[in-house]
């Protein structure tokens, strides 16, 4: 996207007209319907040109031949997975745990829907429990954890399904989770709001490279980030404060170009998810300094606790 903001008007049209194709092209081999008046056929057509104009382009970066990309650890952005998709590189989103050996669902090549982890594998049941709880059932859970009872009997129901942790909905038998049980925020008003979601939508935009959505308890949703080094950079010069001056973060002009763009990012959640504040920093979370695991996740928790100075300061000036 970066590389696009650098290339003109018509590069960026072309890349877009491409992912478009793409995209309505892997509709219809999926059989979920082109969401266009374009016939296939006109598709298909100028797909002859915009693959090898744009598309195999994007997938020799990729060294020219990957026949699937398999996406698991943490959610992928559904913006994303299209993109690629569009572009001829397949996307299948999985999902599993540790527990359950370690695959409870994945999609297909023929059978691929990105906003949802995929169908359950064969032998494997799912189903939703209390909360929302997404609950599994099948060979490959593990009998328990090596000398722990206690916690064993917490992990399984009482009709014996493990319990994931993580909430989620049916979807014409595809799996769609939505969040982290342990993860929901629950603001002073009482709304319930899944904060990867949000943090997904806001790290669409390069601006923001690490993002932690806050909000327990508080009379609003805020927003912790990371910002990336290039594009504040060029963020700083259009609003003519210096990006070498830590200062600068918590200019007006700064807060409020970083706040529009949070913003129009989380523009399609309800309004009491949109944040309303953000700090913003250059020091990168790293796995050596705590703050995120070796898989990348944020360490919610120690980042609560590292930046609560911080935290209390944002909500202190609202």
């Amino acid at each position: 996207q970066e590389m696009l903001e650098q290339g003109g008007a018509a590069k960026r049209a072309l890349f877009g007209l491409a992912q478009q194709v793409g995209w309505r092209r892997f509709r219809r081999a999926q059989g979920l319907g082109a969401e266009s008046t374009m016939p296939a056929w006109a598709d298909d057509l100028l797909w002859l040109a915009l693959d090898p104009l744009v598309a195999r382009k994007i997938r020799e970066q990729f060294g020219g031949r990957v026949r699937v990309a398999v996406s698991g650890g943490a959610p992928i952005s559904e913006h994303v997975a299209a993109c690629f998709i569009g572009l001829g590189l397949p996307v299948l989103q999985g999902y599993g745990l540790t527990e359950t050996s370690p695959v409870v669902a994945a999609n297909s090549l023929v059978d691929n829907w990105p906003q949802t982890v995929g169908r359950a594998l064969r032998d494997v049941e799912v189903r939703i429990g209390e909360g929302n709880e997404l609950l599994v059932r099948g060979p490959n859970v593990m009998q328990g954890y090596l000398n722990r009872p206690e916690e064993t009997a917490r992990s399984f129901t009482a009709d014996g399904w493990l319990r994931t942790g993580d909430q989620a909905a049916l979807e014409n038998g595809r799996i769609r989770i939505t969040g982290r049980l342990k993860e929901i925020i629950v603001t002073s008003t009482g709304e319930k709001i899944a904060p990867a979601d949000l943090e997904l939508a806001i790290a669409e935009d390069p601006l923001f490279e690490q993002v932690l959505v806050i909000g327990e308890q508080r009379p609003f949703i805020a927003v912790l980030a990371v910002l990336g080094r290039e594009p504040w950079n060029r963020l700083a010069h259009e609003l003519g404060v210096n990006p070498n001056d830590p200062a600068a973060l918590l200019d007006a002009r700064v807060q409020e170009a970083a706040l529009e763009r949070i913003r129009k990012a989380t523009a399609h959640f309800p309004s009491y998810a949109v944040p309303r504040a953000a700090w913003l920093t250059l020091d990168p979370w790293t796995v050596e300094s705590g703050l995120i695991t070796p898989t990348l996740k944020l360490k919610r928790s120690v980042l609560h606790a590292r930046l609560s100075t911080q935290i209390e300061a944002l909500y202190a000036t609202r």
